[in-house]
């Protein structure tokens, strides 16, 4: 008797189990972050709101933007997506304002400046060179300083760097030559590049994690995907340039027309809480939080220092011309799409 009393409790157990589950909130959330770091977004997030499960929606920056843009919207929120692309998609009027519990604690320039925003920073991503050491000494390449070291006919055929028209990357690269050197001086400068090139990525890890392969000794990237490469093994040194870079930043936001606002609004208090940045800050040199620091002993040297002082808005008005143009002179070398 006791032993039929366990089954029926043990069944009746499972069921409840099994009808939790179901009963989940099921939230679709696009994001542009690699799957490894979107499994740990995923496990922090539902650990804390057991009621709600993530669904991912992950592409490139570019590709992402553009299929929201194209709508209607067929997620929830966004974790992760570049703050020139939210200017965009806030224009457009896809994003609906909410200020997360903790914004009082997130840097001005993290966030957007209206009440209640219609984005909160996450982190952000800068400039920098992945430069395999062991590839360099077998071509006697030196360590790139200055951009205008890497158009030197000695690094032929030893970059590669992200499409701007796919990648966040690609774009935040571009729009920083422009507003370093200006437009005139960074045109003639990435003509002199292209000549270099050996592939433009669609994404902006790519040119990083090959260059980590071994497939050339330079590729143009970010802070992360160099802190990343190194701590895998690879022979990647992360480097700034003296002329300092571009950078973006990845944010969070409830698009606008969700079914599910609630679990999109705890999204956001958790994707902008503490907890949060601080595992941010364990990949990333450069969070949102105040008093939140990166704790990466892979993670380049001086790249706050090398943040150029941008203008979200300029980028963001701009990007569509400056794509065009981009792809018109240099798509040759685009890589094959999947």
């Amino acid at each position: 008797m006791h032993t039929k009393h366990w089954f029926l409790g043990a069944a009746l157990a499972l069921l409840a189990t099994t009808a939790t589950a179901q009963d989940r909130i099921r939230l679709q959330v696009n994001s542009t972050f690699g799957m490894d770091q979107l499994k740990e977004f995923k496990q922090a997030f539902e650990a804390d709101n057991r009621d709600i499960e993530i669904v991912w929606d992950r592409a490139a920056t570019g590709i992402l933007t553009n299929r929201i843009l194209a709508g209607p919207p067929r997620a929830d929120a966004i974790w992760g997506l570049a703050v020139t692309s939210m200017l965009l998609l806030d224009k457009q009027g896809l994003l609906e304002p909410y200020a997360p519990k903790d914004l009082a604690s997130i840097k001005p320039e993290f966030r957007d400046p209206a009440q209640p925003p219609a984005w909160v920073g996450m982190n952000a991503w800068v400039a920098a060179v992945c430069f395999n050491t062991v590839e360099a000494a077998k071509s006697g390449l030196p360590k790139p300083a200055s951009w205008f070291d890497l158009v030197e006919p000695r690094f032929k055929g030893k970059v590669a760097m992200p499409h701007p028209a796919s990648s966040g990357t690609g774009y935040l690269l571009v729009a920083g030559w422009i507003k370093t050197f200006g437009e005139a001086k960074a045109w003639e400068f990435m003509d002199r590049l292209h000549d270099n090139i050996v592939v433009y990525e669609h994404s902006g890890l790519a040119p990083c994690r090959r260059a980590a392969a071994g497939a050339f000794p330079v590729g143009i990237s970010f802070d992360f995907a160099a802190a990343q490469a190194r701590r895998q093994g690879a022979p990647i040194e992360g480097l700034v340039m003296k002329e300092g870079g571009g950078w973006d930043m990845d944010a969070a936001a409830i698009l606008r027309g969700t079914t599910k606002p609630e679990a999109a609004r705890r999204l956001m208090d958790f994707a902008a809480s503490r907890k949060a940045n601080q595992y941010y800050a364990s990949l990333l040199g450069q969070v949102a939080m105040t008093g939140v620091a990166g704790q990466n002993p892979d993670y380049p040297a001086g790249v706050a220092e090398s943040m150029i002082k941008n203008d979200f808005a300029w980028a963001s008005e701009n990007r569509a011309r400056i794509v065009a143009e981009w792809t018109r002179r240099y798509d040759s070398k685009a890589a094959p799409k999947n």
